[in-house]
């Protein structure tokens, strides 16, 4: 089975860096769709960016700018940048994947991804 398992969260000031990392193990299919979700206390899991194998990079509106998604195949690993960190950002980030392409109307819900890690947490103080 594929699993999936973040690293890389941590507490920094305002207008700081992180790079969050997600390594994948197990069967991955040639075309697949891989997200970074994230969840802050009593507000809905959202989609932060997401990538797939064919191009397609979708980010969440208040991020774009500031964080890029990347992909290093030979690692086998999905990666988050997030520079000029906010408050706003502080939440529980998770990696989550599934087979085939992305789609613009469904990539950052939830319902669409079968394998998830376990979560890493950001906190961005000011």
């Amino acid at each position: 089975q594929v699993q999936l398992m973040e690293s890389g969260g941590g507490s920094v000031l305002a207008g700081g860096s992180l790079r969050l990392s997600c390594t994948t193990s197990g069967f991955f299919s040639k075309h697949y769709c891989m997200t970074w979700l994230r969840q802050a206390p009593g507000k809905e899991r959202e989609g932060v960016a997401g990538l797939d194998t064919v191009g397609d990079i979708y980010y969440l509106d208040s991020v774009k700018g500031r964080f890029t998604v990347s992909r290093d195949n030979a690692k086998n690993t999905l990666y988050l940048q997030m520079n000029s960190l906010k408050p706003e950002d502080t939440a529980m980030y998770y990696c989550a994947a599934r087979a085939g392409v992305c789609y613009s109307g469904s990539w950052s819900s939830d319902k669409s991804y079968k394998y998830w890690g376990q979560g890493t947490q950001v906190t961005v103080s000011s």
